[in-house]
C-alpha cells in the first residue's frame, strides 16, 4: 500500500446493546477518534426487549457529524462507511424504509411460543420434532432456538401478535441492514446477517441463498426478505442528503458489512481456521473459525457463514456478561433509595476502573462466593430463558469487595462452560484466545479468564474498538485497500496473560460448583419464572 492509500479513512459505526459509537479508522485499522451516543433498550413484560430504530439513526447521524466536525482527518479522505450492529435485532419496515414498530432486540423472547409451534411435535427430542430436525439440520446445521430470541422468532411474533404490521411490512431487516438502508437507500442483507432468520441454506459456503422449503415450513413470505450480498460488497454510494448532513463526499461508499459477532472476529484478526476470540460486552461470546459445516443442536452450536466470504465460524453466546457489572452498579451499589448515594458528585469518575482496583485486592475465589450471571436467562450452551442470576454460598463474613470479584469470576465460569462445548465441537483445545470488547480493557479480568479457563489470554490494542475495527476492515477489503490475509498482522497484541497454576485447584472446584448450581436449580427457576 502506498502512502496515498494509507491516508484514506473509514467511518465505522458500532451499534451495541445500549449505545452507538462511530469511530474513524485508517484503512490499515488504526483508530483515530470516536463519538458515542446512548441508545437505551426498553425491557418489557413477558420477555419483551425493544429499541427505537429512529434513535439508532439519529445517533448515527450525530456521531458521524461530530466526528467529521472535529477535523481529525480531512473529510475528503474519508472513502467509506461500514456498520457493525447487534446480531438478531429485527426491524419491520415499509416500502419507504420507515420502521412500523420498535425493533425487537436479541434479548426479546416473546416469539418463543410461535417457534415452538413450528418446530415442536407430539414426539420431541430436546423440544424439537424429528421432522423439524431433519428439515433444518442438513440445510443450516442448526435450528431456531426455543428461547425465541432469534430473528425468525421476532418475525413470527409480529406475524401472529401484530398481523396488521406483518401485512404492511415490506421487508424484515437486521439492525445492521436497517442502518445501511438509511445510509444508502438500498434494501439488502448478507447471509451472515440473515442466518438467525433460519432460512439460509449453508450446504455450500460459496453458494449461500434462501431455502424455499424452510420458508414454507415457517409460513412466512419470501418477498419480505431482503436481497443477499456479500459482507465485503459495496452497497452503493452514500445518499446525497446524508453525505451533506454528515459533511462528507457524496462518493463515499457504503459497504454491506456484518453484525457485531462476525465483525468482532474480523476486527480481532481471527480469520484463519481454528483461530478464536472471546468478546465481553453487554453480552458475550466465544467465536472460532471452522473449515466445515457441522451442528450440535443440543448445545445451540452450528457452523454459520462468516463475514469473510468462503468461511464458516462457530460460536457460543452468553446473554448478559459485562452487563452484570452495569446491573451491580445501578441496581445494587447506586440504587436510588433512602440508603443509596444521592448525589452524582459522590460517584467515582469511572466506576469500572474502581471495580478493577477492588477486584485486584480480593483473593482468587472470592471466599468461595459464586455468582451466576443469568440475569436474562441464557442462550448457550443451554437454551433456557428461565435461568436467573444470584450469589451462592454467602456467609456472615462476605463483603461487597468479594461480591464484585465474584461477578467477574461468574462471567468467567460461564465462559468456561461455553468454551467446553466449542472445543468439543472443533475437537481440539484452543491454547490461546484473544479477549476483546469492553471487558478486554480490564487487566485483572484478563488474568481471571486465563486462570478460570486455564488458557493463554491475549489482550489487543483498543479492545473496545474491535467491532468498529472489523467494520472498517471489511470496508477496506471491499475497496481493495486490504486482503483477508493482511488482517492478523494489522492487529497489535499488547499483553499476554498465562494461567496461574496456584489457582488451578480452587477454580476447578468452584467451576464444578457453578455447574452443580445450574443442575440443581434449573427446575426451580422454571417454576418461578414461567409466565
Amino acid at each position: 500500500m502506498n502512502q496515498q492509500d494509507q491516508d484514506k479513512y473509514i467511518l465505522a459505526v458500532d451499534h451495541g446493546s445500549t449505545g452507538l459509537k462511530t469511530s474513524l479508522f485508517s484503512v490499515s485499522g488504526k483508530s483515530i477518534d470516536f463519538e458515542f451516543e446512548p441508545t437505551p433498550i426498553n425491557i418489557l413484560p413477558e420477555g419483551g426487549a425493544e429499541q427505537d430504530p429512529e434513535e439508532w439513526w439519529q445517533a448515527t447521524l450525530k456521531t458521524c457529524r461530530r466526528l467529521v466536525e472535529k477535523k481529525s482527518v480531512p473529510a475528503e479522505d474519508i472513502v467509506a462507511i461500514g456498520v457493525s450492529s447487534t446480531f438478531s435485532s429485527t426491524v419491520a419496515v415499509d416500502k419507504k424504509g420507515e420502521p412500523l414498530m420498535n425493533a425487537l432486540t436479541w434479548a426479546d423472547s416473546r416469539g418463543a411460543p410461535y417457534v415452538k409451534k413450528v418446530v415442536g411435535g407430539v414426539i420431541e427430542l430436546e423440544g424439537y420434532s424429528l421432522s423439524s430436525l431433519l428439515c433444518w439440520i442438513p440445510r443450516t446445521a442448526g435450528i431456531p432456538t426455543l428461547s425465541g430470541k432469534d430473528d425468525i422468532a421476532h418475525v413470527l411474533f409480529v406475524k401472529y401478535a401484530h398481523p396488521e404490521i406483518y401485512k404492511n411490512t415490506y421487508m424484515f431487516l437486521g439492525s445492521k441492514d436497517y442502518l445501511n438502508l438509511k445510509l444508502s437507500g438500498e434494501f439488502a442483507s448478507s447471509p451472515d446477517s440473515m442466518m438467525l432468520f433460519w432460512v439460509i441454506n449453508t450446504r455450500d459456503i460459496n453458494n449461500l441463498d434462501y431455502d424455499d422449503k424452510l420458508i414454507r415450513k415457517l409460513k412466512i413470505d419470501r418477498d419480505k426478505l431482503p436481497p443477499l450480498k456479500s459482507a465485503t460488497d459495496i452497497l452503493s454510494n452514500i445518499k446525497a442528503d446524508v453525505a451533506d448532513e454528515i459533511g462528507i463526499s457524496r462518493d463515499v461508499k457504503v459497504v454491506v458489512g456484518s453484525p457485531d459477532l462476525q465483525s468482532a472476529g474480523v476486527g480481532a484478526g481471527t480469520v484463519e481456521d481454528y483461530q478464536g476470540h472471546i468478546y465481553i460486552g453487554t453480552g458475550s461470546w466465544i467465536q472460532c473459525v471452522v473449515p466445515y459445516k457441522k451442528a450440535d443442536v443440543f448445545h445451540q452450536i452450528a457452523s454459520f457463514p462468516h463475514a469473510v466470504p468462503g468461511k464458516y465460524y462457530t460460536a457460543n453466546a452468553q446473554d448478559i456478561a459485562g452487563g452484570n457489572l452495569a446491573f451491580l452498579k445501578s441496581n445494587l451499589i447506586y440504587y436510588q433509595n433512602e440508603l443509596g448515594i444521592q448525589r452524582p458528585a459522590d460517584y467515582p469518575d469511572n466506576i469500572y476502573e474502581t471495580f478493577n482496583k477492588i477486584v485486584e485486592r480480593v483473593d482468587p475465589g472470592s471466599g468461595k462466593l459464586i455468582y451466576t450471571p443469568w440475569l436474562h436467562g441464557e442462550r448457550t450452551p443451554v437454551d433456557d430463558s428461565f435461568l436467573r442470576g444470584g450469589f451462592f454460598n454467602m456467609s456472615i463474613s462476605t463483603n461487597m469487595d468479594q461480591m464484585i470479584r465474584a461477578v467477574y469470576e461468574g462471567v468467567a465460569y460461564n465462559t468456561r462452560w461455553m468454551l467446553y462445548y466449542v472445543e468439543k465441537f472443533i475437537k481440539r483445545k484452543m491454547e490461546s484466545l484473544l479477549l476483546v470488547g469492553g471487558g478486554g480493557n480490564s487487566d485483572v479480568w484478563c488474568q481471571i479468564f486465563a486462570d478460570v479457563l486455564d488458557r493463554e489470554i491475549k489482550q489487543i490494542e483498543d479492545p473496545i474498538q474491535c467491532n468498529g475495527r472489523g467494520a472498517a476492515f471489511l470496508a477496506a477489503i471491499a475497496l481493495g485497500y486490504q486482503t483477508v490475509a493482511d488482517l492478523p498482522r494489522l492487529v497489535k497484541c499488547t499483553a499476554t496473560y498465562s494461567p496461574d497454576p496456584g489457582n488451578r485447584k480452587l477454580y476447578d472446584e468452584l467451576y464444578d460448583a457453578f455447574l452443580t448450581i445450574y443442575k440443581n436449580n434449573k427446575k426451580l427457576y422454571k417454576r418461578l419464572n414461567r409466565q
